[in-house]
């Protein structure tokens, strides 16, 4: 009895063996410089259980959330094309510095609701950013997918009631350390100040800064209601784009199965960021009402009051940002033809 077990334990170590090694053909370190409440965490533990379960185990995720890693975008991005880092997620401001036309996502009023801005970034607007960052990066960094980070950006402040642009004339806005938002605030008449996310609260606190443009997640998220932010202007004037970027050796070593695989987790990651703000923001509302903030929401001629005000940021950035023409042309094309299919669709759907 005794050699009978030990052939079938000899027996079912040799099944096992190759099974084994299989199980971790490839692993997969991303990051997230956030935390475990973020959208991007949503999608990232999505896209782990999707990957690791439809590869049968053969490619592993490993997660690393804050700045375990790496801390800013450049020095994320760089860790992702020398392959320290295999998946990265930035915002279009955390990678301007290295892809200055990703700032597109953040023109104001192009996209003007939910549906258009998921079908656009499903598209073949992606994959025209996707090749123009190989080609800048010598085919090191690769865009995967670009999902949602926190909904839309809307202007906030700690003085007054914003219904026009005419009432952001003198603020202080916060602005994100990037060429494009600062010109977006000061084509509103405001004064323009770049400050790093972290200093944020404190800026609001002291009068540093008297607003910013951020969406309800992360003003209630981090507490800027306790520094004094209690207006909030729901102009929706930009898409919180979330790029999602690979290494391109590490994609392109993964045998064909596998690569579609990852493709597919990024679509999965994709949906689970478009939704998680939606479901997100409604508590986030409630709880901003509740502590005696001001929601307003321009009516459509303010609206488009504000679109006017913006007028001179699509100039600026066909001028001054390299590769900058072609990206807006693209999402340009890209954001017709979607509301040309969506009107086709109420056409059919409201009759």
């Amino acid at each position: 009895m005794l050699k009978k077990l030990t052939q079938l334990a000899m027996t079912a170590a040799v099944l096992v063996t190759p099974m084994a090694l299989a199980a971790q053909d490839f692993t997969i370190r991303a990051t997230a410089n956030s935390n475990t409440d973020d959208e991007d965490y949503d999608g990232l533990v999505v896209f782990k259980d999707y990957v690791e379960a439809a590869s049968n185990g053969r490619i592993a995720v490993e997660l690393f959330i804050g700045t375990q890693l790496c801390a800013t975008g450049e020095e994320c991005l760089e860790g992702v094309s020398e392959g320290s880092i295999d998946v990265y997620i930035s915002t279009s401001g955390g990678a301007a510095g290295i892809f200055p036309y990703v700032q597109v996502l953040d023109l104001p009023y192009l996209m003007s609701s939910d549906r258009v801005a998921e079908a656009v970034l499903q598209g073949d607007f992606v994959r025209t950013m996707r090749d123009m960052a190989l080609a800048d990066s010598d085919n090191t960094i690769r865009l995967m997918t670009i999902g949602n980070t926190g909904g839309w950006r809307n202007f906030a402040n700690t003085e007054r009631r914003v219904q026009t642009p005419a009432d952001l004339q003198g603020l202080k806005l916060r602005t994100v350390v990037a060429d494009l938002p600062i010109q977006l605030v000061e084509a509103m008449g405001a004064s323009a100040t770049p400050i790093q996310w972290p200093e944020l609260f404190t800026s609001l606190q002291t009068g540093v800064v008297e607003g910013t443009a951020n969406g309800i997640t992360d003003i209630m998220n981090m507490k800027f209601p306790d520094a004094g932010l209690q207006y909030l202007t729901l102009d929706g004037h930009s898409y919180m784009g979330a790029l999602w970027w690979m290494n391109n050796d590490a994609f392109l070593a993964m045998p064909e199965d596998l690569r579609r695989v990852v493709v597919d987790g990024f679509a999965a990651l994709q949906q689970a960021t478009f939704a998680s703000p939606k479901r997100k923001s409604i508590a986030a509302y409630e709880a901003f009402l509740a502590g005696g903030g001001d929601l307003y929401v321009p009516t459509p001629e303010e609206k488009a009051m504000f679109a006017e005000a913006a007028q001179p940021v699509y100039e600026w950035f066909s001028a001054n940002v390299q590769g900058g023409p072609d990206m807006l042309t693209a999402l340009q094309e890209a954001v017709a033809q979607v509301e040309t299919e969506m009107a086709a669709g109420y056409a059919s759907d409201l009759n």
